[in-house]
């Protein structure tokens, strides 16, 4: 029976919209698996040792005496951001400093000359040595044999830097790499008060040893000093990694949800003509419950075949998401598990259980009286209650894809609602067109006349390609928008260029310095590290949040400043702003954002430790701060006088314009410990990644708007034998083939238009409340998108309705009327 229907072309369309159901998911699951097993394969060489210790300090001797006790390899890296000079040249660049040793783990790959194969090596850069990569390489201008300038020292280039173990992928680097000797740091003179370093102790050995090595460390803790090991590696990384599988696999299962209705739709047209089938199976003495197995497993058959198809599929459409965002990891990727085509399966079986068996259960039903009178069909049509399992399905797909139990709500909630609310308007829409459809010609009448009769499968079509529409519009257009947006809302002299590490003593000269270039005093801000420890006396854990962002402040370093005068773009929102009679008072100013995430109020106390020193404040006020200001802001502010004494640099922004653009280049070579941070350059980085990754979803979303021209599809065809017996009926009653295409082309393309300005409404509305309530811009409707989301509309349902009806129009009316 699978292999007759399957010629009859019954069982195509259901079997289409399976694969691609299937495929959506695992093009995402394999994507990610591939990810998950680099991760977890070379879980060592991305952290170039079996354990590491990172801290912002050098970390105590007492770590490293205990790893030499227990016999185990250690290396020491320096990381830092600094000014790298050659010639006119300047560009801000990563500093590795490494130890003899290094790595412990994993592959160092040089090359002689850019681009070339690297060559892996044991060695590292000899003092007064330095090895760059190629992007640094082409920026400076520098050859081989050349000579940069770091700092206070110059260091001839020796080899090209290719690959490094423990370095993320293009994501995560805003800054090309120099690769140096570790005993070159001190002459550089960059690294003073408040410069940004990272300590890695990196260690490696037996298994047994290092466990013992990791038990010491937490025996003696050190809260600046943080542990990772193998399971710990590029923690950065395995959460984007979460975050891009957690993203992607719920833009897939839209694709499953609006695949579930095409194989619904064809599922109740085979179901119908299959009733002469079950009747003459009945009259032959077939049970209702042998006829129920019979089209269960030809359902489960075709089902298995679809998921294997799909998986297919899917596999070959990752290969697109691995060259979109496979530098995630800078690491080899491996084949894939079997873990996704398991995934695939189940999501395949669970669409067909849900979607297609309920139609088929009611073919036992059917009356073997059918034999003799044909208009006996089934004793009702299938109701909403039919498909509950599958819906509950579906539902249990998202939570489980979220991974989280309020998030999969939201999900869910949001989904429900939002079809309800979309379904509302398609519904309002269609009635208002039976209302103005008799304004028009024959064909025009006709076309939405069709539309208004079915109603419910008119308003599934419309939704179903809205979505696909609504998420592509969102990805292109509206995000557009809003990048567009922030750029406008950017004053155009707001500050770009932002410069750290500025000492005490380098104060006069800095001034100096700009005067001598007629240049205004950028307003400088004192810095200084430190680490909080207790809220109102209780000690600060960061395992006892429950939200992933207050876990992170609490483990990291805050950079807390002082003022006398409130900054005048920041806004006191709670409290009061102290006056000069506090100078010296225990008073702290937090902002608003950081106050609601760590739980503290006004009155609360927070103590802080800098270096070995610990001091207690209370939050006298609360700040709202606006950070696309591009201007120097502080999460803690604190009166005059409670940070003296401690270690401070400074850091200020300003505006360079690009013709002034070699100023920088001297202020560089007047104060070579100054790092001078490009925000257009970050900032460009970042539009690079956004369009990455906006093509990546986008790439997956394809699968969303297949989905919808399927349903549309699957609409014609179920409904195929009753617009065959109409443009029959038609044709006898003189209505020409021309007047029946008019009227069907009217129809597709009204339903078209309905689709996209439903998208168009949905993609406005989604980019309003982001816009104003996520990234707080302000939001301008776009005509544009309104006119792209309907001729997008037109041109698809247009494509795919043609496919549909060319088999209604061909046939001869005079043939049609003689099945009946």
């Amino acid at each position: 029976m699978l292999r007759r229907d399957w010629r009859a072309g019954e069982l195509r369309l259901l079997f289409i919209a399976l694969v691609v159901a299937v495929a959506s998911v695992t093009s995402v699951g394999f994507f990610t698996d591939r990810i998950a097993q680099a991760l977890q394969r070379q879980a060592n060489d991305l952290l170039g040792a079996d354990l590491l210790l990172v801290s912002s300090r050098p970390p105590a001797d007492t770590y490293s005496e205990s790893a030499a006790r227990l016999g185990v390899q250690r290396a020491t890296t320096v990381g830092f951001l600094s000014m790298v000079l050659a010639g006119d040249k300047n560009q801000l660049s990563d500093i590795k400093a490494v130890s003899p040793g290094y790595p412990l783990r994993g592959q160092l790959q040089i090359a002689d000359r850019v681009f070339a194969p690297g060559n892996v090596t044991r060695d590292i850069p000899q003092p007064g040595a330095a090895w760059l990569d190629a992007g640094l390489l082409n920026q400076l201008g520098v050859k081989l044999g050349g000579k940069v300038t770091v700092g206070e020292i110059e260091l001839i280039v020796t080899a090209v830097l290719v690959q490094e173990p423990d370095r993320g992928g293009d994501f995560f680097n805003i800054a090309p790499r120099l690769m140096m000797n570790i005993k070159d740091v001190s002459k550089t003179g960059l690294i003073q008060t408040g410069s940004r370093v990272k300590y890695r102790l990196l260690v490696a050995g037996q298994a047994a040893a290092v466990n013992k090595f990791r038990d010491y460390v937490e025996a003696h803790p050190d809260p600046a000093v943080s542990v990772q090991g193998i399971d710990d590696a590029r923690p950065e990384v395995r959460s984007a990694l979460q975050r891009a599988e957690q993203f992607l696999g719920l833009a897939a299962l839209i694709s499953v949800l609006l695949a579930s209705v095409a194989v619904a739709s064809s599922a109740r047209r085979f179901t119908l003509r299959h009733l002469d089938d079950c009747a003459i199976m009945r009259c032959l003495g077939a049970t209702q419950a042998a006829i129920t197995r019979i089209y269960t497993l030809q359902m489960l058959a075709l089902g298995v075949l679809a998921s294997l198809a799909g998986c297919a599929l899917g596999y070959v459409a990752q290969l697109a998401l691995v060259d979109l965002l496979g530098s995630l990891v800078a690491a080899e990727l491996p084949l894939p598990s079997l873990r996704p085509v398991g995934i695939g399966l189940l999501v395949g079986l669970v669409t067909l259980l849900g979607f297609a068996v309920p139609p088929l259960l009611a073919l036992k039903e059917v009356s073997t009286l059918r034999v003799l009178r044909r208009e006996i069909g089934l004793a009702q049509a299938q109701s909403l209650r039919a498909y509950a399992l599958g819906l509950a399905l579906l539902a249990g797909l998202m939570f489980w894809q979220a991974g989280d139990i309020k998030l999969g709500a939201y999900l869910v909630g949001g989904t429900l609602a939002a079809l309800i609310l979309f379904g509302a308007v398609a519904y309002g829409l269609v009635r208002v067109l039976g209302l103005i459809r008799a304004r028009g010609g024959v064909a025009w009448r006709f076309g939405l006349a069709n539309i208004a009769r079915r109603a419910s499968s008119s308003v599934a079509q419309i939704l179903a390609l809205g979505v696909g529409i609504m998420a592509l519009l969102l990805l292109t257009l509206v995000r557009g928008d809003l990048l567009a947006s922030w750029e406008n809302s950017l004053p155009p002299d707001a500050p770009n260029r932002f410069v750290i590490n500025i000492q005490p003593e380098q104060l006069g000269e800095l001034q100096a310095f700009f005067n001598a270039k007629g240049m205004l005093k950028p307003v400088l801000y004192p810095m200084v590290r430190a680490r909080l420890m207790q809220i109102n006396g209780k000690p600060v854990a960061p395992e006892k949040y429950k939200n992933e962002r207050a876990e992170r402040l609490a483990e990291r370093e805050f950079n807390l400043s002082w003022a006398q005068d409130r900054p005048s773009h920041n806004q006191l929102i709670a409290g009061q702003w102290w006056d000069s009679n506090n100078a010296g008072k225990g008073l702290l100013s937090l902002e608003q954002g950081i106050a609601e995430t760590l739980g503290v109020k006004l009155g609360d106390s927070m103590t802080y430790t800098v270096g070995d020193k610990s001091f207690t404040a209370t939050v006298a006020n609360l700040r709202k701060v606006d950070w696309d200001s591009m201007r120097v802001n502080f999460f803690v502010i604190a009166t005059p006088g409670v940070l003296a004494g401690y270690p401070a640099s400074y850091i200020t922004s300003l505006y360079v314009p690009e013709d002034r653009s070699t100023l920088l280049n001297e202020l560089v070579q007047a104060f070579p410990n100054f790092t001078v941070i490009d925000v257009a350059a970050i900032m460009a980085q970042v539009r690079r990644i956004i369009d990455r990754v906006s093509l990546a979803v986008e790439y997956v979303f394809l699968f969303t708007v297949l989905a919808g021209l399927l349903v549309l599809y699957a609409a014609i065809q179920s409904t195929q034998d009753e617009r065959r017996h109409e443009s029959a009926i038609l044709r006898a009653l003189g209505a020409s083939r021309r007047q029946l295409l008019q009227g069907l082309v009217a129809e597709f393309t009204v339903l078209g238009l309905l689709s996209g300005w439903v998208a168009a409404l949905a993609a406005s509305a989604l980019g309003y409340i982001l816009a104003k309530q996520v990234f707080n811009l302000s939001y301008t409707f776009n005509p544009g998108l309104w006119v792209a989301g309907m001729l997008v509309g037109v041109l698809g349902v247009g494509l795919v309705s043609t496919l549909g009806i060319r088999s209604i129009l061909r046939q001869p009316p005079l043939q049609t009327l003689r099945e009946v």
